[in-house]
């Protein structure tokens, strides 16, 4: 059973996109949920990992597929710079084809899965595939559903830890919105060197934060929808590639594909994608935090307005002096993972008003079934 909504001041809500819109609305009132559910597991969780981070010779896999993906994707890197043992992002649906890119028998590996519901085939077919192929395996499944396959195999096995997320983050409209933050801010929490006060500190900053953003961005999205673009293309750096993909898979998926968006660096976007552009195209840029990051971007962003191919360029990321974003709000000194919630609550606002707009429902944007919210159709072949 779901619990009610966790109520926001800046609800919209469109015909048939309810749920997608209380499940982007709740977002920062979940953050705070978060942060008191962690700070209850901290224990289980520093006993469970140990020194695991601290080993050269351990490795660490962040997995899920589609946006869970894009999680890992968020999160990798910024572990890996930041602990001895080697962090990766490996999407399940690459570990499961080719599994011996990736995994080594006696390389010790942690596997760390996203899942909002845990039940995708290719979620629980990783963790077996892992526990077969290495000798010394760690999973910590950090689900929205305690129902959910992942839980339920990991329930009382020694080598399994379930970090489960608020109730209510386990959306139930199509979209990954605040299942997918939740997630995030969970496994940058979890795997971060600062003392914990510190870490629950981020998170409730964050939520704050996140109820400044909606209030203050929601003219701007609204006014962004009325344009009506074609066609959209999210840019991101670093960890926020990451999130140029997942803003770009909730446009796709809420307009059913109708709104073609597309997803590229700062840099990456000179090498061929840049001949995208036209007169109805959006793009849009999230900033980075770090001062190199920015120089890079703004390089970018001074040539496309320069040249006036695209309808629109748009600029979103934290307040930096000397240096104005269309779109911005003035944040702590954070790393870029731990700020992309806040940028995805912008792309997400976006493409719930963008798809009510194209007489879409957004809670189920595909009525037939050609795409579904937990995947089916999935075989799982034998990796021998």
């Amino acid at each position: 059973m779901h619990a009610s909504p966790i109520p926001d001041a800046t609800l919209w809500s469109p015909p048939g996109g309810q749920h997608t819109a209380e499940e982007i609305a709740q977002q920062p009132a979940l953050w705070n949920a978060l942060a008191d559910g962690l700070e209850r597991a901290q224990a289980q969780l520093d006993g469970f990992l140990g020194d695991w981070l601290r080993d050269p010779l351990r490795k660490v896999i962040f997995t899920g597929a589609g946006s869970s993906g894009f999680i890992a994707e968020m999160v990798a890197d910024h572990v890996n710079a930041s602990f001895p043992a080697d962090a990766r992002a490996v999407h399940t649906t690459s570990l499961l084809t080719h599994p011996a890119l990736y995994l080594q028998r006696d390389r010790p590996t942690l596997l760390v899965s996203f899942g909002r519901s845990g039940s995708s085939p290719e979620s629980v077919a990783a963790v077996e595939l892992v526990r077969t192929c290495v000798d010394e395996t760690r999973f910590l499944d950090i689900t929205c559903n305690a129902d959910g396959e992942l839980a339920k195999r990991g329930k009382d096995r020694a080598d399994t830890c379930t970090l489960l997320m608020p109730p209510t983050s386990c959306d139930r409209a199509f979209a990954m919105t605040s299942s997918l933050t939740c997630m995030l801010l969970a496994a940058l929490a979890v795997f971060d060197a600062a003392p914990w006060p510190r870490r629950l500190e981020r998170l409730r900053t964050l939520a704050a934060l996140g109820h400044e953003a909606a209030t203050r961005w929601e003219p701007a999205v609204e006014a962004l929808t009325a344009a009506g673009h074609a066609r959209v293309i999210y840019l991101g750096s670093g960890p926020l590639e990451g999130w140029s993909r997942e803003a770009a898979l909730k446009l796709l998926e809420l307009t059913a594909g109708r709104v073609p968006a597309f997803a590229n660096t700062p840099l990456g976007f000179r090498h061929g994608p840049k001949s995208l552009l036209d007169r109805d195209t959006l793009v849009v840029v999230v900033r980075s935090a770090q001062p190199l990051a920015r120089r890079y971007e703004r390089d970018l962003l001074d040539e496309l307005r320069r040249d006036g191919v695209a309808g629109r360029v748009l600029s979103l990321g934290p307040v930096v002096e000397g240096d104005a974003d269309d779109v911005a709000l003035a944040v702590p000194d954070l790393p870029d993972p731990w700020l992309a919630p806040l940028w995805l609550g912008f792309a997400q606002r976006y493409a719930l008003r963008r798809s009510a707009a194209l007489g879409f429902t957004p809670d189920n944007p595909f009525p037939d079934g050609t795409v579904n919210r937990v995947v089916q159709g999935v075989v799982i072949h034998r990796h021998d």
